[in-house]
């Protein structure tokens, strides 16, 4: 018989990190949104919590836990706050894991207890300027020159890469040329503050407004040999290994935005009145939050599914396709009808699901794109 219930470890977490992001975070992140400031304290007391250590044995600094631990505290913090969420997940399963991974004993004994502390945090940089979901089109290069890579080139869409605490970036990058013709793609560790590496200014955003987005550029960047991560050509393969993981964790935080948005309309409709009458009186409210809590549970189930197959080293690609499709969407239509719900207040930054519905949309874009998702769905079914 299937058991959907949390294990008592995951239940103590998810209430652990619910009354910390209802009593520490939701008072004050409307007013690092505004001013679309990093919240470094915010993130000072999750790395305390053992937040960016959940996923890691103890012997790196971890906590010794598995990655659904990781997906339960991004859902409970999404319910609240996406900034800080993907903060964590991008600190987490784009920034160390990747060197947890695949790197060497040397890189994991040097990198990961900050890491997994929050005492810093690390970025993935994948995605270039001109080609987002075709990562095999990678333009950056990276070229041995002694001792030393050399990397020219530039990357896009990059989070937790320029914070103060930000300590390294993991790159792609071309270092040859495959039998085939293909390009091959090797992954390169590069420290913050390393000559010819430049992060640019805080991009202008739609909605994250609290976490830290950059471009990146590398002009004649060099960083000693030793700093490849994994196996020289196989980082393309390897960066999507990690991606299928954080697919799991953007759909937990997806849900917990969904989730957001039903709590955030329950306590509304009761307050509000028209007509004469409360509007969670009226059967059309009734049934917009039907549909919104459906939502949410169907949603909560993929990742629940995916994550377990995760952790149990099943394979877990379509799992982690369907959940991160299904979610995302979710957080989409129930950001979209708490709005409606809200009327004229939903269309305010002062209440959450205005912020909400503005964080909303680049769930069903980040770390695969909802035609991805599909893509990668019909090919598990065996379309090609």
């Amino acid at each position: 018989m299937m058991d959907f219930r949390l294990t008592e470890e995951h239940e103590a977490l998810r209430k652990t990190v619910q009354e910390f992001a209802r009593e520490e975070v939701a008072p004050v992140i409307g007013e690092f949104y505004e001013r679309e400031e990093f919240p470094y304290e915010i993130v000072a007391k999750m790395g305390r919590m053992g937040l960016f250590g959940l996923p890691f044995p103890e012997e790196h600094g971890g906590m010794g836990g598995d990655y659904f631990a990781l997906c339960v505290a991004l859902e409970e913090l999404g319910r609240v706050d996406s900034s800080v969420a993907i903060t964590l997940e991008a600190g987490v399963s784009l920034g160390a894991m990747p060197i947890y991974r695949f790197g060497t004993a040397e890189q994991k004994e040097r990198w990961l207890p900050a890491l997994c502390a929050g005492e810093a945090l690390g970025a993935f940089g994948l995605t270039e300027p001109g080609g987002g979901s075709d990562a095999g089109a990678t333009m950056t290069t990276a070229r041995r020159d002694g001792d030393d890579w050399v990397i020219n080139g530039s990357k896009a869409f990059i989070t937790n890469s320029g914070t103060d605490i930000t300590a390294l970036v993991t790159v792609t990058a071309v270092t040859g040329t495959e039998p085939g013709g293909h390009k091959e793609i090797s992954s390169i560790l590069v420290p913050a503050g390393t000559p010819g590496f430049t992060v640019s200014k805080k991009y202008s955003k739609v909605g994250w407004n609290a976490s830290d987005t950059r471009e990146l550029s590398f002009a004649d960047c060099r960083v000693p040999v030793a700093n490849l991560v994994g196996t020289q050509g196989r980082g393309y393969a390897q960066f999507l290994s990690i991606l299928d993981e954080g697919r799991v964790a953007i759909a937990a935080l997806a849900v917990g935005l969904a989730q957001g948005c039903v709590d955030e309309c329950l306590r509304y409709v009761h307050e509000r009145s028209a007509f004469g009458k409360t509007i969670g009186s009226y059967q059309a409210i009734q049934f917009k939050l039907a549909d919104m809590e459906a939502r949410v549970h169907t949603a909560r189930l993929a990742w629940y599914a995916a994550a377990t197959k995760l952790v149990r080293g099943e394979p877990f690609k379509r799992e982690a396709a369907i959940a991160k499709l299904v979610a995302s969407n979710a957080a989409m239509d129930n950001a979209r009808e708490a709005t409606q719900i809200f009327g004229g207040y939903g269309f305010m930054n002062e209440f959450p699901v205005g912020r909400f519905y503005r964080d909303a949309k680049i769930l069903e874009i980040g770390e695969g794109t909802s035609e991805v998702q599909r893509m990668l769905i019909a090919r598990e079914l065996g379309l090609r």
